[in-house]
Order: structure tokens, then sequence, then C-alpha cells
């Protein structure tokens, strides 16, 4: 099939420069010193601030699990308990660490997503490669390998750098497919999604993109000129969805034939099969919650740890009546430590009152605050920076790092949307731009805002604001 399926040459540039590879060969200094600074700033977060937390455990626990004893499940009360409350791809990276370094060695599991989030860098570079050029490719290398967020989040014992290693893969891939249309190539795209969806259950909203766009280039094929029939789309379309979900086929069996209900994923609020979720209380915390600050010291401390109502921002509060019956749920809730379904009943009846006095509050401004949040706020939540860090209470060293983080994290932002403003005719760019906005608008759904669930857009907005070194020239191009 054609070399290049794209009007206009598109993709001429790469009668020069065809691959990173290429690239890389052509500036080996360049990639050797911004590798050697990547993985400096990444041993850095490493030796300074690993990140094994409460849900590292939960993998690592099932992860020894299945390793030593071939049962996916969690320990307690002296027995091994199988579950699905995580879905096994991370599980299963971690088995492999720890099959090979010792068990519970996660020292081992941070060097090794050192160096998956250097293959990050190098992706990033990649697809800025493909779409805007080699000058774009060396910017987007250096803004991968010297951004802390992802540095901060490789050295943790979390999903988060292989997710966004395989949604970065993905997207390579999903544009190397468009512009080759090899086989091959489609079907490696289909096997990344797959690992994306086996780390998270949101990374189906990376394929649903994918989809989406392949059913857009279908349907306006004639405005778009490629020389690929629709009917060779379309099935590139299905063969990616195939691969991608065809890994699911034995967790979603194996599943209904130890807990006999239909599991293809990861429950949404990540709980055992009969434990009791409060919808009352999460519905209640969706009518105000808009920062990843209210997301601990509200909606994490339940069940086990008390709430303080002095902390809940005023628009949680329509009337004084409301204030009054809020905190007296919350003092009901405090001396059990427990949300009982009675108790969550009249969370529901508070959160069935603003929703009906404030739809619009509800389904449009909160969502557009909590994915604001989300990708504006001081990415700090594994360092001991204050989550509050605007009253500026903090000690001066984690308060002027979260101020700094924060600017860093805005200048990203700015930078990728002037990036995409210089290059937005850049006619592949569309299935990056559906990706974000896709994932965004998920994100605006959840309870919980918290930053890292952005991450996996960041080698996006790295790409976009690599897009700032592009040449006129290129731009006509």
């Amino acid at each position: 099939m054609s070399e290049n399926i794209l009007p206009d040459g598109e993709f001429r540039k790469t009668r020069y420069i065809r691959s990173v590879r290429e690239l890389v060969r052509k500036n080996l200094r360049f990639f050797l010193l911004f590798s050697a600074a990547a993985l400096l700033l990444r041993l850095i977060f490493l030796l300074r601030f690993p990140g094994v937390v409460t849900d590292s455990f939960i993998y690592g626990d099932i992860a020894k699990n299945w390793l030593q004893h071939g049962t996916y499940g969690l320990s307690g009360g002296g027995e091994i308990s199988p579950t699905y409350i995580r879905l096994p791809g991370y599980p299963a990276f971690l088995a492999v660490i720890f099959a090979i370094f010792g068990v519970d060695h996660y020292r081992a599991v941070l060097v090794t997503q050192m160096f998956v989030d250097l293959g990050t860098c190098f992706l990033c570079a990649a697809i800025a490669l493909r779409l805007l050029g080699p000058r774009c490719a060396k910017l987007a290398f250096v803004l991968a390998g010297l951004c802390p967020f992802l540095a901060d989040y490789s050295a943790a014992a979390l999903t988060e750098t292989l997710e966004v290693f395989f949604t970065a893969l993905t997207l390579h891939l999903a544009l190397r497919a468009f512009e080759r249309a090899w086989l091959r190539d489609w079907v490696a795209c289909g096997a990344a999604c797959a690992a994306a969806i086996l780390l998270r259950p949101d990374g189906v909203l990376l394929l649903i993109a994918l989809e989406l766009y392949v059913l857009a280039k279908v349907v306006f094929q004639g405005r778009s000129g490629s020389v690929v029939s629709p009917r060779n789309l379309f099935h590139a379309a299905v063969l990616v969805a195939v691969i991608a979900v065809l890994p699911l086929a034995p967790w979603g069996w194996r599943n209904w034939q130890v807990f006999h209900r239909i599991q293809p994923l990861a429950p949404r609020y990540a709980n055992e099969e009969d434990e009791f979720v409060p919808m009352g209380f999460n519905h209640w915390t969706k009518t105000w919650i808009a920062d990843y600050a209210s997301v601990e010291e509200i909606y994490w401390a339940v069940p086990g740890s008390q709430l303080d109502a002095e902390v809940l921002p005023s628009r949680a509060f329509d009337t004084p009546q409301q204030q009054e019956e809020t905190a007296q749920l919350i003092g009901d809730y405090n001396p059990v430590l427990h949300i009982s379904p009675e108790l969550d009943k009249r969370f529901e009846a508070i959160a069935a009152e603003r929703i009906r006095a404030h739809p619009a509050r509800y389904y449009l401004w909160l969502p557009g605050l909590r994915i604001a949040d989300m990708w504006l706020r001081p990415r700090t939540e594994l360092l001991p920076s204050n989550s509050r860090w605007w009253e500026f209470d903090d000690e001066p060293r984690w308060l002027v790092l979260a101020i700094a983080l924060g600017a860093i994290n805005v200048l990203y932002v700015l930078a990728a949307i002037a990036g995409w403003l210089r290059c937005r005719k850049v006619e592949m760019l569309g299935l990056l731009i559906l990706f974000v906005v896709l994932r965004s608008a998920f994100l605006g759904t959840l309870e919980n805002p918290e930053p890292r669930y952005t991450l996996e857009m960041y080698p996006v907005a790295i790409v976009l604001a690599a897009g700032l070194a592009r040449r006129e020239r290129e731009k006509q191009a």
C-alpha cells in the first residue's frame, strides 16, 4: 500500500528523516546528553521521593499471591481471597519484577519504570517527528525528558508510568498506521491499546478516541483526499478494536467463573463483590467538590477517618439549613467512621436537593472546575508539599516547590495551547486533540479530581508544545 496516504505531502518531511532512530543517529550527542539529564532527574525523584503507597501494596499483594500461589487475590484473615478490584496489567508487571529481583523489591520496580519513562520521551519525539518535523521532535524529547511530573511518577509504584508509555505508543503506532497503511502497524496499535486497557480501565478511552477518529476519516473520506478506501479504514478499525479487547476475554471469563458476574473491567469504585458503596455520599461530594485538597480531606477520609466540616468550601451549602443538616450528617458519621445505608440515604437526599436547585452547576460548572483543577494545580500529591499550597502556611522549601511546580505545569499547558494554535492545520493532530477532549470530559464526571489522571495526556501536551519550534516553511509543507 502507499507509504504516504495524506494529501499534499503532509508527511513530506519524512523524505529526509524517516524515523526517530535516524534522527537520533544524526544528533547522537544531543540525545545522549538529554537522555542522561532525563535519567538523572528521575533518579533524583527515585532516591529523594520514592512513592510506595497504599495502592502500591495492594498491587504488590496481588502480584505476590499470583506469583507464589497461582491465585489472583488479596491476603487477609490467614487466607487468599480472589479479587477483581484491579486489572491484571500492573500486577503482572510487578510479578515479573518480583520473580527476577525478589519479592517486594519495589526499588527494582522504580528503576525499571525510570527506563520505561525514558522510552516515553523517545515516543514523544517520534510522534512530533511524524507530525511536525525534526526540530519539533528534538524539542519534544527535551520537554518530556525534563518534565518533573513524568519523572515524579516514574518513582512511584503505580500504574501511571506504564499507562503513559502505552498511551504514547498507541498514538505513535496509530499515526504510523495512518501514514503507511500497513497491517502490522494496525496490529501493533491494537496490542499497545490492549496493554493500556489492562493497566487501567479508563484506558478504553484511548480505543474510543481512535475508533471515533477512524469513523470520522471514513465519513469525510472524500474531503480528506486519502488514497485509502473507507472499506480498508473500517476493516482497520475493527481489527484494532478486536485486538484491544481480546485480552479482556480471559479476564472476564475468570471473573464469571469465580464470582458468577460479568466484570470485563475493574469496578468503578474498586469495590469487592459484596462491599457496600455509599453512592449517596459520592453524589453529595459531586455537588460541590472541585479540587484535589477536598479529595484528600473528605473523599478519601471515608471510611476510617473523621471528617471536619470546617474544611468544606462555601459552595457545599446552598442555605443555612443545608449547612446545619450537613454538619449533623458529619457529626453522625464521626463516632462510627462508617457510612451505613441509612446515613447514605440522608447524604443522597441533600445531593438530590442540590442537583434539583442547580442542575447547571452539577452537570456543567463543577465538571469544568474539576477538569481545570486536574490540569492546572501543582502536581505535588506524591511530594511533602501541603495540598492547600495557596494558604502559604507550609514549610518554606515545600511551599517554594509547590509554587515552582505549579508554574512549570502552567507553562507546559500554555505552551501546548500555543503550539496547537501554530500547528492546528496539521491534519493528524486531530487524533491527539480528540483523545484529550474525550478524556478530559470523562475526568470531569469523577468525584475525585486527582491531577495524576491527566498524565496520560501529557505526551500530547508535550508534542503540541514542541510545535512552537516549527518553522514557517514546514508549516507550508
